[in-house]
């Protein structure tokens, strides 16, 4: 069921959500969690699918604040309301706010009367975010704040960038999309030979700043030097494109040439082939939701990590030089 409500208020929002419940049944209880979506109106039914996905997994009250971008700062103060139950909703209720003019300057005040009472908050943005996420006026209020540093114009700058304004709480979807890759090879690395790793080397796109984390995070695990080789998009392929991580016996190699499928090849080993494939926004969103804590390890790859990798490239590029 969807609900229109043109040039409305929060308030109003408010009260029709409890008329439906009212008329309803349990339609709005249970929910565990409040995601708020920062987003623009041309990118917006994109997130709301994914979150739609992701709330039968965690049920929760999506409100989404969504920018329209063609319209100009001096116009008029409105706010257009569409509220989305049942089987428009998945698991959760929508709310989509379209806010202009004065009404749509204080994000903060926009949503506040439509969070669920003590629940926690979630504040995600798909495309473009803040400078500073923990301190945008939807960042403060949330106990986790999403990122997608893939989809900023410049991907591999948006990390350094999540690196300076770093607070407890962020999370960025380049870490999450490392969760199979992370798997994989602690898993190979928990098999005989124990011998430590001396190299690693990891190749992906230039627009993949997985590539970059995955880097970071082995070269802090694993004490070993990490090059970190991006390859620009002329070759067609997206993504991480493999990993090789050097030992006393030998190479540890996990490529992938084909999408979906990685080739494993280490010494005394016959060759396999292991499904490994691009994780979607919704499992991406999904794995986020799991936890609201702050992910401490990311923060220190973000941190730390992520300084080794670059360290290393300028001291290469001087000897270079």
């Amino acid at each position: 069921m969807i609900v229109e409500l043109p040039d409305t208020t929060t308030s109003q929002v408010s009260k029709t959500l409890v008329k439906i419940r009212e008329e309803g049944g349990v339609v709005a209880l249970g929910r565990v969690l409040t995601l708020i979506i920062d987003t623009t109106q041309d990118a917006e039914e994109e997130a709301i699918e994914a979150a739609n996905d992701a709330s039968r997994e965690h049920p929760m009250r999506v409100i989404v604040v969504s920018e329209d971008d063609d319209a100009s700062p001096d116009a008029e103060s409105r706010i257009d309301a569409e509220i989305r139950v049942g089987g428009d909703a998945g698991a959760s209720e929508v709310i989509i706010l379209r806010a202009r003019g004065d009404a749509a300057k204080d994000e903060q005040s926009l949503v506040m009367g439509l969070l669920l009472p003590d629940a926690p908050v979630v504040t995600w943005w798909p495309g473009a975010a803040p400078e500073v996420p923990g301190d945008s006026p939807l960042g403060r209020i949330a106990q986790r704040r999403i990122t997608d540093a893939s989809t900023q114009s410049d991907p591999q700058a948006a990390l350094d960038q999540l690196a300076a304004s770093y607070r407890p709480g962020d999370a960025d979807f380049a870490w999450t999309r490392l969760t199979l890759w992370r798997a994989q090879l602690a898993a190979v690395l928990d098999q005989p030979p124990y011998e430590p790793v001396t190299a690693v080397s990891v190749t992906g796109a230039i627009d993949s700043p997985s590539t970059t984390l995955l880097a970071a995070w082995l070269s802090m695990q694993l004490g070993a030097p990490a090059d970190c080789a991006l390859i620009g998009l002329e070759h067609g392929s997206h993504g991480i494109h493999g990993v090789v991580l050097v030992r006393p016996k030998g190479r540890i190699e996990l490529v992938r040439d084909h999408p979906g499928i990685a080739t494993l090849r280490q010494p005394g080993q016959p060759v396999h082939d292991l499904a490994l494939p691009r994780r979607s926004l919704r499992d991406c969103l999904a794995d986020e939701l799991r936890r609201l804590d702050p992910d401490e390890l990311y923060g220190e790859v973000i941190t730390r990590g992520l300084a080794l990798v670059s360290q290393r490239a300028a001291n290469d590029e001087g000897a270079t030089a």
